[in-house]
Parts: structure tokens; C-alpha cells; sequence
């Protein structure tokens, strides 16, 4: 499209960042063998390291203070005891969710907060005992050290191995041989003895460590992940919270927008067709006033009212059009969309291929995220054709327009289009925009077909 989008267009000019002579000749090899003297590769040993004590601590403490706390339920000194247990857990989480964004660039938010229903000890005590995310948190401590005992023993064993064997050529003289060889004894008894001592056999040693070491990273990468969906699934917020959060996200995005659409519409009707009327019944007046004085200058007035009368049934009718045209719910997508074309400044070509009608709400947000994009097709794009394409797939509404511009549209820029993109997320829908500079520019949005 064009060089913007209101400010959705814009330069796409960036400063080259130039690497180092080192970092090119890094990065031209491949990513297998510089895996291992990545630091990404250490700070997963690190991380997978630090797991151990860091188990054995929560742990000891979970269990602990649970078993504390609920021997003691019998009497009420369990009950704060087993909720500071399960405070001492969030603490515990707060803690390795920071760890793990440090160390693998995990970013989980922190679970929903605590909400006490009035105040004192007593609503805290038992905002902790009924809050989810707390008992999550400790089933996290108690899982963590079983998880971290077997990470920690193939981390050092695999990494410990794999460099041992691969240097072995550097250091097996350190191992003196009873026939005077170096080397390390694989096997001995009273009657036979296995050494690493040959040329050969120091070879395969250090290939076998080669390989070892170049698988070490992906091992380490396996275990953290799992570090990371343990992270994920017990240390950040639940998916109902979070649902929860998207639908008040959303509701606060659908409520601005039909404040935004309101003013609008008022703004329209006051500076549009309201201004005409206005003006319209003072002609009216004056050519009242002149009927019986000069009936000719009367006429010609009258015929200008005739006019306006006519511009402002135009803007009414365009307002309206504007709020929900007629076309759509009586002909549906198809036939509203040819419309919105047919206004277009540039030629497009319209294809909707749908079985039945969507929802009526997916079916206006539809219309209107077209009528937006042609619009600026219109505007900004310098095109000489576009295309409107809509079809079904599955359970999803899926519209593309593309047009053959200047290309530059960019949904990050806080534009119009970004504004298009959030309606379309507060109701699940998605917006891509792929435009290069110099074009064409792709638009592509997908909806539900259904929304409740």
C-alpha cells in the first residue's frame, strides 16, 4: 500500500547493525557444533545446576510445614501454619520465575493476586488456603526435586563426559601404565587389563566425547523445557485467570469502540446533515418571507432548499449506511462487500465463498474491517487494482484483502490498523498484515465464525 496508514504507513528505514568479525565467523558455523560454547548452552547448565538445591530447600520446607500444618488442624494452630506453608511456596515461585527469566528467557507472568475479603489476619489466612495458585505452588516444590535430581545427574554426567572424553588426548599421559604407556584403564584383573593407550584408541575416545559434547546442549535444552512448562503450568496464572483477564481486556476494547463509533456518529449528525437542516429550515424561512414580495426570488430559494434537502438525505443515508447498512442484513456479506467495491476509487474484485451467513456480529465486524481496508486502499495506497477474497474454513470466518501499492503498512505502528487488529482481538480474531515496501500489500484477517 502506501508509505502510511495514517500512521500506520511509515518508513520502514532501520540502521544496519553490523556484527563483529568475530560474531560473523560465529555465526557461519553451524548451529550444532557452536551450540555448545553458546550462552544459551551455560546458562541452561547453570539453571539446570542450581535445581538441585534449590528442590531440596522447597522441598524440605513444603513438606515440612504442610505436614506441620496439618497435624495440627485439629487444633487452630494448623490452620495459620498450613497457610504460611503455602505462602512460603509463593515466595518459593516468585523466586524461579525470576531464575527462569534470567537464565532461559522465560517470561511468566505471576498468578492472579490474593484478594482477602475484608480485613485482618483471618480473611488473609484463608484468601491464601483458597486461592489455587497457592496450592499449585506447592505441588511445584514437591515436584521439583524428584524433577531436579534426574535433570542434575544427566546435565553433569552428559557435560562432564562429553568434554573429559573429547580432551582425553590432552591429559591421558597424567594415567602412567605399568608397561610404561600412558593412559586410562578401562578394565583389569589378575590376568587381563584394557588401556585407552594407542593412538587409535585415544582417537575414537576423543570423536565419541565430540559427539557427546555436541549433543549436550539439545539434552539440556530438552530438561529446561520441561523446567519451563513446569514454570508455565504451575508458577503463572490459571487459564480460567487468565481467560478471564483476556474477556475484561476485550470488554474494555468493545466499550471504547462503541464509545468511539457514538461520538462519530454524533460528531456527523451535528457537523453534517443537522448543519444542512439547520440552514435548510432559515432558507425555507426567508423564502416564505418573500413569497408574496418577489415570488421568483422565492422560487430559486426554494429550488437551492430542494438541493440541500436532497445533499442531506445523502448524508443520512450514508450515516446510516455507516452504522449498519441495510444490504448486509438483508443480502448478507456478499452483496454488502460488492457494494463497499463498487464506491472504491480503485477496481476491486470481490469473491466470497461461504455456505451459509456467520453470526450476525462476526458478519458486521467483517463488513466493516473490508469497508476500513478499502479505505485506505483508497487513500494512501497509490494502487491500480485490489482484490477482496472471503471464504469459510472450518469454524473460522478468513477475509484477504491485497491491492498491488506502494506497500510500507505496519500494524505496530499504532495506526489505524492496529486499532483494526485490537476490535478483531476482542473477539478472538487475528489480523496480518504482510506489505514490504514497494508492495503489494496482504492483508488477512480471521474471525470466528460463531462468537458467544
Amino acid at each position: 500500500m502506501a508509505t502510511e496508514y495514517g500512521q500506520g504507513y511509515a518508513r520502514m528505514d532501520r540502521p544496519d547493525f553490523r556484527a563483529t568479525g568475530a560474531e560473523e565467523r560465529r555465526h557461519r558455523l553451524p548451529a550444532g557444533l557452536r551450540a555448545p560454547i553458546e550462552a544459551r548452552t551455560w546458562k541452561e547448565l547453570g539453571y539446570a545446576l542450581l535445581s538441585l538445591p534449590i528442590g531440596i530447600v522447597s522441598f524440605v520446607l513444603a513438606v515440612t510445614m504442610l505436614s506441620l500444618g496439618a497435624g495440627l488442624l485439629i487444633t487452630f494452630i494448623g490452620v495459620p501454619i498450613l497457610a504460611g506453608a503455602l505462602a512460603c511456596c509463593r515466595g518459593v515461585g516468585a523466586l524461579e520465575r525470576t531464575r527462569a527469566r534470567s537464565l532461559l528467557g522465560l517470561d511468566v507472568a505471576p498468578p492472579e493476586p490474593l484478594r482477602p475479603k475484608g480485613g485482618g489476619a483471618m480473611a488473609l489466612i484463608g484468601s491464601v488456603l483458597k486461592s489455587g495458585a497457592s496450592w499449585r505452588h506447592l505441588l511445584y516444590c514437591v515436584l521439583l526435586l524428584p524433577w531436579s535430581m534426574f535433570s542434575f545427574v544427566v546435565a553433569v554426567a552428559f557435560w562432564s563426559y562429553g568434554w573429559l572424553m573429547l580432551t582425553y588426548p590432552l591429559w591421558f599421559w597424567l594415567f602412567p601404565m605399568y608397561g610404561g604407556q600412558d593412559g586410562i584403564q578401562l578394565y583389569g584383573d589378575n590376568g587381563h587389563h584394557v588401556y585407552l593407550d594407542n593412538p587409535f584408541e585415544i582417537g575414537v575416545t576423543a570423536a565419541t566425547g565430540l559427539l557427546v559434547t555436541l549433543a549436550t546442549p539439545w539434552i539440556l535444552r530438552a530438561l529446561t523445557t520441561v523446567d519451563g512448562l513446569m514454570v508455565h503450568g504451575l508458577l503463572g496464572p490459571s487459564r480460567l485467570a487468565t481467560r478471564v483477564e483476556e474477556l475484561e481486556s476485550d470488554r474494555g476494547v468493545v466499550v471504547d469502540t462503541a464509545a468511539a463509533d457514538l461520538r462519530r456518529i454524533e460528531r456527523d449528525l451535528h457537523d453534517g446533515a443537522q448543519a444542512r437542516l439547520v440552514a435548510l429550515a432559515m432558507d425555507l424561512g426567508l423564502a416564505k418571507e418573500k413569497l408574496a414580495e418577489d415570488p421568483e426570488a422565492a422560487a430559486r430559494m426554494v429550488d437551492e432548499a430542494h438541493g440541500e434537502v436532497k445533499v442531506a438525505l445523502q448524508e443520512l443515508r450514508d450515516l446510516a449506511r455507516g452504522i449498519h447498512p441495510a444490504v448486509l442484513t438483508d443480502r448478507g456479506l456478499n452483496a454488502a462487500l460488492s457494494a463497499l467495491a463498487a464506491r472504491c476509487t480503485v477496481p476491486v474484485q470481490v469473491e466470497v465463498d461461504l455456505g451459509s451467513r456467520p453470526a450476525a456480529a462476526i458478519e458486521g465486524i467483517a463488513y466493516f474491517t473490508v469497508s476500513e481496508l478499502l479505505q485506505n486502499i483508497s487513500k494512501h495506497s497509490r494502487a491500480s487494482q485490489a482484490s477482496v477474497d472471503v471464504w469459510r474454513s472450518e469454524d473460522r470466518l478468513m477475509l484477504q484483502v491485497a491491492d498491488d501499492g506502494s506497500g510500507g503498512a505496519d500494524v505496530t505502528a499504532g495506526s489505524g490498523l492496529a486499532g483494526l487488529a485490537e476490535r478483531l482481538d476482542a473477539v478472538d480474531g487475528i489480523l496480518v498484515v504482510d506489505s514490504p515496501r514497494g508492495g503489494p500489500t496482504t492483508v488477512t484477517a480471521e474471525l470466528p465464525w460463531r462468537y458467544a
